[in-house]
């Protein structure tokens, strides 16, 4: 064990409005925590963000400690640059490479949904299951994919963005739908139609006045037949894509996480919803709510700091 993994990590969440530092021990105790808002539009502004947290968080430690970051959009591998983040300021640019120089020291980089499937994977949800899928399903749809506790990243440190699958023309024909366009370039992404704002449009396209996805279930418990058929839609479709991450990556549980990960019909239907999308004889793995909540992103970033060291 080497004197970093003795003392402590720091694991940064960067979001589109906010950046959260949170500073912890050798035992993943909590020791310091801090939030601000999201210089978006300046680089060199974010990079002072980032140095003055990390700063204060060494204060917290008593040690300048490796970070790790969890960080939106993804990086080309070709040219270190960062691209489709939901922060301007970081989009052309080498986020590595610049944040090492500024704070003097190695920084791991792994997307949030990455960062979200590490953290469960050890003490959350899926803690000590050799294998498992954390499934983001909020403002996007993403994940992440552990074996025996280690996040596994691929050639482009892209493994688990299946909300970039697409969608079959058929099932789309079933169901009325049209191929949206998606901002990755690709049409009719999976992210388009089983995320968040992917639930209000199925609402929206089938009549309605394109609700949030908490208005929607709430009107479905009641019985209207519109939200009903937007959730029955919407639990067709994102048990066809939790099929294929079944047939795909076969983890022993599949741990939700992002706004939908709290709409307990889910847990009860998706289930069996999965199993009509496989074939006889392979079993649907349990299907969890995770354990940390919206606190995995910066707990799995200091995880990917304590992987990577």
């Amino acid at each position: 064990m080497t004197n970093s993994e003795q003392r402590g990590y720091h694991g940064i969440d960067i979001g589109g409005t906010k950046i959260e530092l949170v500073a912890f021990d050798a035992a993943f105790a909590e020791v310091h925590r801090e939030r601000i808002a999201t210089p978006t539009a300046d680089f060199e502004a974010f990079v002072q963000a980032i140095v003055t947290l990390v700063s204060r968080g060494d204060a917290a430690l008593g040690l300048a400690a490796p970070v790790g970051i969890g960080l939106p959009g993804i990086i080309d591998i070709a040219t270190g640059r960062q691209i489709s983040s939901n922060v301007p300021a970081l989009n052309g640019r080498q986020v590595a490479d610049s944040l090492q120089q500024a704070l003097g020291r190695p920084v791991a980089i792994g997307n949030d949904c990455q960062c979200f499937a590490l953290s469960e994977a050890q003490g959350g949800a899926a803690d000590g299951l050799p294998t498992m899928f954390g499934a983001i399903i909020g403002t996007g749809a993403g994940g992440g994919y552990c074996v025996d506790g280690r996040l596994q990243r691929g050639l482009n440190a892209v493994a688990g963005e299946w909300g970039h699958w697409t969608v079959p023309a058929p099932l789309l024909a079933l169901h009325g739908l049209p191929v949206y366009d998606c901002p990755c370039g690709k049409q009719g992404c999976l992210e388009r139609y089983v995320a968040g704002p992917g639930m209000s449009r199925l609402h929206a396209h089938f009549g309605g006045d394109g609700a949030e996805p908490a208005a929607i279930v709430a009107r479905a418990n009641v019985g209207d037949a519109l939200a009903e058929r937007t959730l029955a839609v919407h639990l067709d479709l994102l048990a066809h894509a939790v099929a294929g991450l079944v047939l795909s990556y076969d983890p022993h549980a599949l741990v939700l996480g992002g706004g939908l990960s709290n709409l307990a019909h889910l847990y009860e239907r998706l289930p069996e919803a999965v199993r009509r999308h496989l074939f006889r004889g392979v079993h649907v793995p349990p299907i969890l709510p995770p354990r940390f909540g919206d606190a995995g992103g910066a707990r799995g970033a200091a995880l990917l700091a304590r992987q990577l060291a």
